[in-house]
């Protein structure tokens, strides 16, 4: 009996061990399981310190939206790739880094990312799918607090792409913006920035949207953008102070579109090829104090547009160092405009260097500052001092271009031969001569240096000089083979006279 008992015992001893050896089990298969980042997170939000938190979602259980629910304020979420569903919404200050590219679907009703939180940061996200009514803007990522950086993401299949209103002090950086497949009066704007003073635009891209706008946003820099394939390049609105440079604007209606605001500068940007129905690389709409120096205006219908600028009667309109190149019309301006200074820039074999939309003059403005004005490929003066300024001024005054500042639609006859006879008969017959557009008093004999652009490498001199001589030498190598190949059938084709005397 002692002996049976004692066997119990051990028997009942090894069950208790083999049974606590499988709850020891089963907890540490909990503890394996368990989503750790909720544990960190709580912790963190006790001890008031911003964490780094790697999250993974387990068994796709876990949605963005949780991660984001879950985050104390300040925390950093590092989101794994994959895709996440959308809609989602930011409350509160926090920094979403995306790994290796995660997308954020929409489920193609209003908005994909809403954060109205200040100091949050989205980078390195796939966002895509927002609605598509322009009554509500449907948007990719729209944000409504200050202080806030997107940066680095790609928006596609989005109606407006990314949409900041009152959000003060944010930075829309390194974004690539594609807008939906639409004719260009059904699409919103790839940016549009509204009430959102000093935000800085940089390095974004930009297709097939209609505007980046900027609308009440004064003191908001725009630098190193590349805008195509829209209707307006860049829009600018009821708005002051804004600097404008190093960016490319090519192959919309309108390159870059400045309208009532004061205090802008346009620097070394590329305005090319922007042809659609208005077909203006710049225009300015009763804007004061504008800046434009080192640009390259290439290929527009109208290379710069300018209607009543400046606006205020003691500011001015400065235009240096420009290029404008290959334009339908190389400058446009109605006849109120005034008060605006041209000196350095260069006006080449554009289809008419400048015209006066609606006829008149140009004659009070400054064509020259400081007895140097401008170089014009179609100047036909002379230079006796030898001061690289020509000696007779040059004049604006053909009749046809008069005539189609009047009637635009005489265009129809341009490089056409009764131009030419038109022109022919002015000079005939001075009763019919027209006033000068305008005057450049002292007009450059050779075009000045310019600035680097963007999208326009330098020309490599040292591959072209030898690229040059190559040519030359080939040349002249053809043509010393073709003087020995002629000397050799001359020999062949004279007589044999085989030892005769050739007697006279």
């Amino acid at each position: 009996m002692t002996q049976m008992c004692s066997v119990k015992k051990r028997l009942c001893s090894i069950k208790e061990a083999r049974a606590l050896q499988a709850l020891l089990l089963a907890l540490g298969f909990v503890l394996l399981v368990l989503p750790m980042p909720t544990f960190a997170l709580r912790e963190g939000a006790t001890q008031g310190v911003a964490q780094t938190l790697q999250t993974t979602p387990q068994c796709g259980h876990a949605t963005l939206q949780a991660m984001i629910d879950a985050a104390a304020p300040g925390d950093t979420l590092l989101v794994p790739a994959g895709t996440y569903a959308g809609p989602i919404h930011i409350d509160k200050p926090l920094t979403l880094e995306g790994q290796l590219w995660p997308v954020i679907q929409g489920d193609g009703q209003g908005d994909v990312v809403v954060i109205t939180a200040p100091n949050v940061t989205l980078r390195g996200f796939v966002v895509r799918g927002s609605g598509t009514s322009l009554d509500r803007e449907d948007s990719a990522i729209r944000v409504s607090a200050p202080n806030s950086v997107i940066e680095n993401n790609r928006i596609e299949e989005a109606l407006f792409g990314i949409y900041l209103e009152r959000a003060a002090d944010s930075v829309v950086r390194g974004n690539a913006i594609y807008g939906m497949d639409l004719p260009i009066s059904r699409r919103g704007d790839g940016l549009k920035i509204f009430y959102s003073p000093r935000t800085r635009v940089e390095n974004n891209v930009m297709r097939k949207t209609r505007d980046a706008i900027l609308w009440y946003s004064p003191d908001s820099p725009v630098r190193g953008n590349d805008f195509a394939e829209g209707r307006y390049g860049l829009h600018l609105m009821q708005t002051d102070h804004h600097v404008i440079e190093e960016n490319i604007l090519r192959n919309n209606s309108v390159g870059v579109y400045v309208m009532y605001g004061s205090g802008f500068e346009l620097r070394r940007n590329l305005i090319l090829n922007n042809r659609g129905p208005s077909g203006y690389g710049v225009g300015l709409k009763e804007a004061s104090d504008v800046l434009l120096e080192g640009n390259r205006i290439l290929s527009n219908r109208v290379g710069v547009y300018s209607d009543g600028s400046p606006l205020r009667p003691a500011s001015t309109v400065t235009y240096q160092n420009n290029l404008f190149a290959y334009n339908e019309i190389g400058l446009e301006m109605l006849p109120n405009t005034e008060h605006n200074r041209f000196q350095h820039n260069i006006f080449l074999d554009n289809g008419q260097q400048v015209n006066v939309a609606g006829g008149g003059n140009l004659l009070r403005n400054e064509w020259a500052v400081a007895g140097q004005g401008n170089y014009w490929s179609d100047y036909a003066g002379f230079d006796a001092d030898g001061d690289a300024i020509g000696d007779l001024p040059y004049t604006a005054k053909s009749l046809f271009d008069t005539l189609t500042g009047a009637h635009p639609e005489l265009r129809l006859f341009q490089l056409s031969p009764a131009v030419d006879a038109l022109d022919l008969a002015a000079k005939a017959f001075p009763l019919f001569a027209p006033q000068p557009r305008l005057t450049d008093p002292a007009p450059l004999m050779q075009p000045p240096a310019l600035p680097p652009t963007p999208g326009l490498e330098p020309a490599p001199t040292t591959v072209n000089l030898l690229v040059a001589f190559g040519m030359i030498a080939a040349a002249l190598l053809i043509v010393w083979a073709g003087t020995q190949s002629g000397q050799i059938r001359g020999r062949r084709s004279l007589p044999e006279t085989h030892g005769a005397t050739v007697r006279s």
